[in-house]
């Protein structure tokens, strides 16, 4: 198996394929490098500036009520520092989440409540309008390229030549053949990936304006192990065509095209068809419910006003009572708007694994920390900030014995000034193992797609007639 490994490494390092395969693959990550280094300290530094923006107008509120009126201000994504493998549609993707208040009636406002917007009103367009120069592009369209131009003849061609009738001849077995040709094509093209990824990383981890901490750096393991494994993947599909047809033509011919099927147009046809099926809450409907929702509760409002004229303890109590009944209701609508866009991405990304390269630019995503379970991740923590910053203003009126202890009047919340700093701050979070988990149905079904793969290609060989 050595032996045969070893010849057809040799084999590839002769041949201009390997050479025109290792300038391209430097050149590309040399390019997403220096492309990386000149965009992200920008994209940092814009949101360095809006986080002080916000925090400086959250400081400046010390009363109580203003602090629960006006809630924690604009809530901001933090950049991956990964975002040189893949920006994951991140330029779809709002990077920030608002807080809106409300009209109930003419004197009489919601307090705050979460807002969520897209940057784009299409929301079924998940993916960049542009193809980037990141790993998810080398990865997934160029390695794939390549691993199809190092097979499409590994065993054709030995049949053309003559070369296989000799080579099975000799008591070798035939899974022997097979398995030392899958390695040598292997080794031939993970050294140049290997050396173009590690002189990309070294420009990356040299410069002061992108910091890569150990977190990141397994992050980008993981990922270099799904490249690999995506490798494996295309190898064997190489092997199983070049093992099933006579010649070295054909066997290219069907390579392409299952390229250009699975790769290019399997992805983005069934995420249109599929985004079909679902449609969510528009904005103009989203507008209608808000408005009937809000008219509706300024009636109730002002017909339950009506019995508490000369009871002024009730008045604010029924005030408070609608002021955060209404917040709560205009964020659940705003919640449903939400997961109706998220279902329909979900749906969409899930009827594109059958395709490799779908599976692979998820899994990219989850561990660069970008695109949608990225997304998904930033609601989650602002959710979660969200319900720390009230319980902050609940306890905080609580520990004045002096309030009335009626949330959402001015006149029924503590009157003590408030420390700014001891107001909750916001942290957008990334959890490594909350990535993995939710990447491992992709995991597995990129083994899955390798071991039909290499299998199709050990019974397609062992079949051969020479």
């Amino acid at each position: 198996m050595w032996h045969i490994a070893k010849r057809e490494l040799y084999d590839n390092l002769n041949s201009l394929r390997f050479a025109l395969a290792t300038v391209l693959l430097f050149g590309l990550m040399l390019t997403n490098a220096v492309v990386h280094l000149r965009e992200h300290p920008v994209r940092v530094q814009k949101y360095h500036d809006a986080i002080t923006e916000s925090l400086n107008r959250l400081r400046a509120r010390t009363d109580l009520y203003e602090i629960a009126q006006w809630g924690p201000e604009l809530l901001h994504k933090k950049p991956s520092p990964l975002h040189f493998c893949t920006d994951g549609g991140d330029i779809v993707l709002p990077g920030t989440i608002y807080q809106s208040v409300s009209r109930i009636t003419n004197d009489l406002y919601t307090f705050w409540y979460l807002s969520y917007r897209y940057r784009t009103p299409n929301s079924k367009n998940i993916r960049p309008a542009t193809i980037k120069v990141d790993w998810e592009f080398v990865i997934g369209y160029v390695l794939s390229l390549i691993a199809i131009l190092f097979t499409f003849d590994s065993i054709s061609g030995e049949r053309e030549r003559g070369t296989l009738r000799l080579m099975l001849a000799n008591s070798i077995p035939r899974h022997t053949v097979l398995l030392g040709k899958f390695l040598g094509a292997l080794i031939s093209i993970s050294a140049p990936l290997t050396l173009a990824v590690l002189m990309n990383l070294l420009i990356i981890s040299v410069s002061n304006n992108v910091q890569l901490d150990a977190e990141a750096w397994r992050r980008l393991g993981i990922v270099f192990f799904v490249a690999v494994l995506y490798l494996c993947l295309f190898l064997a599909l190489g092997l199983l065509v070049s093992s099933r047809v006579q010649q070295n033509a054909t066997s290219l011919v069907i390579l392409l095209l299952i390229w250009v099927s699975f790769v290019v147009f399997i992805p983005s046809t069934l995420a249109s068809i599929a985004s079909g099926f679902s449609n969510p809450m528009t904005y103009d409907e989203y507008r209608e419910r808000h408005d009937r929702l809000y008219s509706e509760l300024g009636d109730e409002y002002n017909a339950r006003l009506q019995g508490t004229r000369e009871l002024p303890t009730e008045r604010m109590q029924l005030t408070g009572e609608y002021v955060t009944k209404g917040a709560a209701r205009g964020e659940r609508l705003s919640h449903e708007r939400l997961n109706q866009e998220h279902a329909q991405i979900q749906l969409a990304r899930s009827v594109t694994r059958i395709s490799p390269v779908a599976i692979v630019q998820h899994l990219i995503e989850a561990f660069a920390g970008t695109g949608f379970e990225r997304h998904r991740q930033f609601v989650e923590n602002v959710q979660d900030y969200a319900r720390e910053y009230r319980e902050f203003v609940g306890d905080m009126d609580r520990a004045d014995p002096d309030s009335p202890h009626t949330i959402g009047v001015r006149e029924g919340m503590s009157k003590k000034p408030v420390n700014p700093e001891a107001v909750p701050k916001f942290e957008d979070r990334l959890s490594l193992s909350r990535d993995f988990n939710t990447a491992a149905v992709d995991l597995l079904l990129l083994v899955l797609f390798f071991v039909v793969f290499f299998s199709g290609a050990y019974l397609a060989f062992v079949r051969v007639e020479v």
